[in-house]
């Protein structure tokens, strides 16, 4: 009897030692669940891009998103939450001896090469979108979350507020300047103004790896090619 009570409680520690004692998550509170403010700065691409426009993207293409989210746990388990709230994306995709016609009057957005004309030394399209996030969250200890490993699978509905293009420096085709001049064009008519786009992200603590790919597409269907827009690059969470 005396050898069983004492091989009973040699298990017991060492299970205890080694975690493998399960925590019963539905009994924890968890107060004050955090990343409620989110910046994300991200490398942009296309994806589905005709030879014809990915041989005239050039430079660093980049974005910024912002949001304020609301993070509720689950009752059932403290470790998963559902998290919604507003948000901003901003995305600049950059062009080499290139002139997109926002302002064109023919069905098709038109990609022109000007390898053979003056152009802009730097030249960008640059698209915003005023959004509406949702996540499914799992943090691995929400008792300790700034420490904590943390997983995310979301979706976004956006509504777009701006489209333009940017150039500055103009120069000759020969690459001489010919004016510090900076052109910018606005119109939002070839394009989705809806987008619906997949999210993910991973990390630890206040920090993560994100992605976000767009379900539709950036133009609309009589506009161009169905490329869509992605994202990839660093998240930094807190509040």
């Amino acid at each position: 009897m005396k050898q069983s009570l004492l091989l009973i409680l040699a298990v017991t520690t060492i299970s205890t030692a080694f975690g493998q004692t399960k925590k019963d998550w539905s009994k924890v509170a968890v107060s004050g669940a955090g990343d409620h403010f989110m910046i994300s700065m991200s490398k942009d691409g296309w994806s589905g891009t005709p030879d014809s426009i990915n041989d005239r993207m050039g430079g660093f293409s980049r974005g910024l998103n912002i949001a304020f989210m609301l993070n509720k746990p689950f009752k059932s388990d403290a470790r998963l939450s559902v998290a919604f709230g507003l948000g901003i994306s901003h995305s600049s995709i950059f062009f080499k001896k290139t002139d997109i016609g926002l302002r064109s009057s023919a069905t098709l957005l038109p990609f022109t090469n000007l390898d053979s004309a003056n152009h802009y030394k730097k030249y960008k399209l640059a698209t915003s979108f005023a959004e509406a996030p949702i996540e499914i969250r799992y943090t691995v200890n929400p008792l300790n979350e700034k420490r904590s490993w943390k997983y995310a699978l979301g979706i976004k509905v956006g509504t777009m507020v701006n489209a333009h293009t940017k150039g500055k420096t103009f120069e000759s085709k020969t690459g001489t300047l010919l004016s510090n001049h900076t052109e910018k064009e606005s119109k939002k008519t070839f394009f989705n103004n809806t987008r619906l786009a997949a999210t993910a992200r991973v990390g630890l603590g206040n920090f993560s790896i994100f992605g976000s790919y767009s379900i539709t597409t950036l133009l609309k269907d009589f506009a161009g090619t169905s490329f869509r827009p992605y994202q990839v690059g660093l998240c930094i969470s807190g509040l």
